[in-house]
């Protein structure tokens, strides 16, 4: 891991602590609701959480989730 991804991490986690379930939430749908590429670090930081504090039934059940949500075909990018 290099440093401008670890610096990213402990910032996005700095901005984030102390938030409370109604915060995180607001944050994600924010995020989700701009569209801006920019804010896709801190969702994936996020989800990092939420990854390394879930069981593995929790873990299966979101991949299977997101797995069946992905384009079975989607535009090539520009």
């Amino acid at each position: 891991m290099n440093i401008a991804a670890l610096n990213l991490r402990q910032a996005i986690m700095y901005k984030m602590q102390g938030s409370d379930a109604g915060d995180v939430e607001s944050t994600i749908s924010d995020a989700i609701s701009s569209g801006q590429e920019k804010t896709l670090p801190g969702l994936g930081v996020l989800f990092e959480v939420l990854w390394q504090n879930s069981d593995a039934s929790s873990r299966q059940e979101m991949v299977q989730t997101i797995a069946a949500h992905l384009p079975a075909q989607a535009e090539r990018p520009l």
